[in-house]
């Protein structure tokens, strides 16, 4: 919870907590262990309570309508029967995405003017009366994943 804060840091955090709460501090810490207790009780109760309601054994992270429904209405074979078709179009999407990803790579390394393929060792000399190009915007190179 902490990780991005140093010990300097969170000393002053605690100083400020101690200037606004003054002697009230170690009460406040208490009532929120406290609370966080009975929640953590509360959950534990209501999973237990289901868990006897239905007949199986059910956790917290049982209790996602996906998660349940995985669990303990499909088996095993359902499951893969309905991923199947989908599973075939992924793959397919996949790699024509991953096909697409190279084209433009090939094209930014082609239009890159960093790049040394891309420019000419000596530039050609224009005519006079011919009116310079307006330069093309620069391509950006794009990575696409598809996961």
């Amino acid at each position: 919870m902490f990780d991005n804060l140093n010990w300097w840091e969170i000393g002053l955090i605690l100083l400020v907590a101690l200037l606004i709460f003054g002697d009230r501090l170690p009460q406040m810490i208490s009532d929120g262990l406290r609370m966080v207790r009975n929640l953590r009780n509360m959950a534990r109760n209501a999973t237990s309570d289901l868990s006897r309601e239905l007949g199986t054994d059910i956790q917290l992270e049982d209790l996602h309508p996906k998660a349940f429904i995985r669990k303990h209405l499909l088996s095993e074979e359902d499951e893969v029967a309905l991923r199947k078709p989908l599973q075939g179009m992924y793959d397919d999407l996949r790699t024509d995405v991953g096909g697409v990803r190279d084209e433009l790579r090939d094209v930014a390394a082609s239009a890159n003017p960093r790049s040394s393929a891309a420019k000419p060792s000596v530039p050609a000399a224009r005519p006079a009366s011919a009116p310079a190009a307006p330069a093309a915007p620069a391509v950006r190179s794009v990575d696409v994943d598809a996961t």
